[in-house]
């Protein structure tokens, strides 16, 4: 008997069959029954149920540890798929994509170096090869990462490293390197530039247009400034498609930019990525090809189980820029595929495997099609948003986000913006409609991200009016003071 019970191996390989059999039958049980996003247990009793378990009790076996997931985490958990679902940037997944998760579970290849996964390795660098010509790459190369903030601090490290290859020393320059984003970019491009050892000045907001995205002439302006104050740019960022508003930087111009200062320009297109594969809308994403460096995420917008991402340049030997050597890693035979200096992790799961066995069973166009299906029902939902009573579309989006505000005529913007939050909580706590809450031009706003494709406007309609019940409900029950003003005492 091995110090762990059941260990999988060629001895196990029918009990193998056996567990993981009951646990997909138990968990499909629990598919086949889901009539809301999630359950309105209260967190309270959440936690108690966790920290009630005794990790360190005497085992009890896989049967039964495997039925206690299922009642402990399956039953309460929160189901992506379900129409009423619309936070985040959580998709419902492609079946195909499932089971190759399951594959490489069992499997368990890492794929860092060529002789721990063979041809799984191979299969990797294919996928990488296809996403490099989808974006336009003619001889691109990249990695799978762990998600969108990996790639772009990778992103960053190289853009940082190819800027100390052209001076005497490879420490960072004082004045420090300067990064060009806008205030609409992902987090993780500012808490990149900490990582990597800039200051919080080092990252520049760029001015937006009314919908959110950079002005080119604005970025040139930028950088002159930045050149002028004995500062050194190191990289634009552009954004294909932001967290919030869904829109899609210019990247053309910014790329003519980037050419004219010799600076390099990634794009973050985790959200967007989708448009690489769109039959109507990849002319979102013209220009993405004269990029450096390109993030993204297949787990959002190509419906793959998390975590499947990746960082893709267009020049190979930016890879390098960042290899570290190690004798038991680094093949000495210079024809094995070298994954390890390519990637800021060491171990690697095999991810690439879940996109490679949707786009063999499903097509890169069903991708693309699921993608579109999505935009247009947020194209739909801004149209029943704005001709709502009760509903403000607060702004426009070029992907699946919907930014709202519950203010029906009457309501102070105070009272609106008070009411955000206490509304997304309630929303929560019921588990019948999930919604998300942020900040647009220095209000507050709730939001729905748009990722399923098989739901229909009318199930969005159906889930928007409960919402504005539980508004009305909220601010009847005194919720927020009733006829609170803001500094201008304005209504709708």
């Amino acid at each position: 008997m091995t110090p762990i019970n059941e260990m999988l191996s060629t001895a196990t390989a029918e009990r193998y069959r056996q567990v993981v059999r009951a646990t997909v039958d138990r968990t499909a049980d629990r598919f086949a029954q889901v009539d809301r996003p999630t359950t309105d247990t209260p967190a309270a009793e959440l936690r108690r149920r966790v920290r009630a378990i005794d990790l360190d009790a005497p085992p009890i076996g896989t049967d039964r540890a495997m039925a206690e997931v299922d009642d402990l985490f399956v039953r309460e958990a929160v189901w992506f798929h379900d129409p009423a679902s619309m936070a985040h940037l959580n998709c419902p997944v492609a079946l195909p994509a499932v089971a190759a998760e399951a594959v490489l579970a069992a499997v368990n290849p890492s794929v860092d170096t060529w002789d721990q996964s063979r041809i799984g390795t191979e299969m990797e660098r294919h996928v990488v090869d296809w996403v490099a010509s989808r974006i336009g790459f003619v001889a691109g190369d990249g990695i799978f990462t762990s998600g969108g903030s990996q790639s772009n601090l990778q992103a960053l490290l190289l853009a940082r490293e190819a800027m100390t290859a052209n001076t005497s020393t490879s420490t960072i320059p004082t004045p420090p390197p300067t990064v060009f984003a806008t205030a609409e970019s992902h987090f993780s491009v500012r808490k990149s530039a900490r990582l990597l050892g800039l200051p919080d000045d080092a990252v520049v907001d760029v001015a937006t247009d009314d919908a959110g995205r950079m002005l080119p002439t604005a970025l040139a302006t930028a950088i002159a400034a930045a050149r002028a104050a004995g500062r050194t740019p190191m990289a634009v960022v552009a954004t294909g498609g932001t967290t919030d508003r869904g829109v899609i930087d210019p990247l053309e111009p910014i790329a003519d930019v980037c050419d004219l200062e010799d600076v390099w320009l990634h794009v973050d297109a985790a959200y967007g990525c989708g448009l690489l594969v769109s039959p109507t809308r990849r002319h979102l994403l013209a220009g993405i090809e004269r990029a450096r460096s390109v993030t993204a995420d297949f787990h959002k917008s190509f419906f793959q189980p998390v975590s499947s991402s990746a960082l893709v340049v267009r020049d190979p030997a930016d890879l390098a820029r960042a290899s570290w050597h190690a004798d038991y890693l680094n093949p000495e035979d210079a024809t094995e595929p070298n994954q390890v200096d390519k990637s800021l992790q060491t171990t690697r799961r095999f991810d690439a495997l879940k996109l490679w066995a949707t786009l063999r069973a499903s097509g890169a166009q069903a991708i693309g099609r699921a993608f579109d299906a999505v935009i247009d029902l947020a194209e739909q939902t801004h149209a029943l948003v704005a001709a709502h009573d009760d509903l403000v579309l607060v702004a426009p989006t070029q992907l699946s986000t919907v930014l709202f505000r519950w203010q029906p005529a009457g309501v102070s913007d105070a009272e609106a913006d008070a009411l955000v939050g206490p509304l997304r909580a309630a929303l929560l706590a019921e588990g019948r409609v999930l919604i998300a809450k942020t900040v647009i031009d220095g209000r507050p706003c709730n939001k729905l991200t748009l990722l399923n494709p098989d739901t229909t406007i009318e199930q969005v309609e159906r889930s928007l009016a409960h919402v504005v019940a539980t508004a009305a409900d909220l601010r009847a029950a005194g919720a927020v003071p009733t006829g609170a003003t803001g500094a201008t005492g304005a209504t709708r």
